[in-house]
């Protein structure tokens, strides 16, 4: 008999549907599109709702807005992440890109002591490339950038970075189980799924979103390009960005 998966609820209905259930506990997905398709709404209303209707903890790491942009995003939609903060279901943790500070440890830090069920790191593009500007602090990956350089006259250091950063956090959050959406920017000519062209291979799953704006009409369309430990939804779903968040439509493409 096949062991049963424990899945993390996104609370967005078509989502969850598509997904059989949920992400599987301890997932970490790539969350990948350009801009306006809604990725920092789609990962804020997934710590929100885990903190609303499952009661469940969440780190939000940002790295492109402050704390009072992202209240301001999320009252848009009426969620009170202040609220939500004061009573110990959410942590906000800014990390400022031109600061060059010691990021895994803050990060490692703050996962120990809140100890979220849930983690967004929005972006993951920006935090490789402050990461990659500063030489980061720590001297392994600095080595690694340096070697990489010397035998590769065709820099990859970008790529270097994308992989420390994830097998960093894959340490941290594999063992809470702590299932974690990390944001991309895709390119527009769509050669790879993610800004580094690496991380798509390193997580455990990749949701594409995808928007035309044709006039005064606007389409949006999902996809769930791979998820590991579970079955999922093949086709493409429409969603759009309502009052209330993210809504699936109810129609496949």
């Amino acid at each position: 008999m096949a062991e049963e998966i424990i899945r993390t609820k996104t609370g967005i209905q078509g989502l969850d549907k598509a997904l059989m259930g949920g992400f599987p506990n301890g997932n970490m997905v790539l969350v990948s599109g350009g801009a306006g398709t809604g990725k920092s709404t789609l990962c804020l209303q997934f710590i929100v709702n885990g903190a609303v209707l499952f009661g469940e903890k969440g780190l939000y790491l940002t790295t492109e807005q402050s704390k009072d942009e992202l209240y301001k995003q999320a009252s848009i939609f009426n969620w009170k992440l202040q609220d939500l903060e004061q009573k110990g279901l959410i942590k906000i943790l800014y990390y400022d890109p031109t600061d060059g500070g010691a990021f895994p440890q803050t990060f490692n830090e703050s996962v120990e002591q809140f100890k979220p069920k849930r983690v967004v790191v929005d972006s993951l593009t920006t935090l490789t490339d402050s990461l990659l500007i500063s030489g980061m602090s720590d001297d392994k990956a600095f080595s690694l950038v340096q070697i990489a350089e010397t035998v590769n006259p065709i820099p990859r250091t970008d790529q270097i970075i994308t992989k420390h950063v994830l097998y960093s956090l894959f340490k941290v959050l594999k063992k809470f189980k702590t299932t974690t959406l990390l944001t991309t920017e895709m390119p527009e000519d769509e050669k790879t799924l993610s800004a580094d062209g690496v991380s798509e291979f390193i997580a455990d799953g990749v949701v594409l979103l995808h928007y035309v704006g044709v006039g005064s009409v606007d389409f949006r369309s999902l996809a769930i390009r791979k998820m590991r430990y579970t079955d999922h939804t093949k086709s493409t779903l429409a969603y759009a960005i309502e009052p209330s968040g993210i809504v699936i439509k109810e129609s496949e493409i």
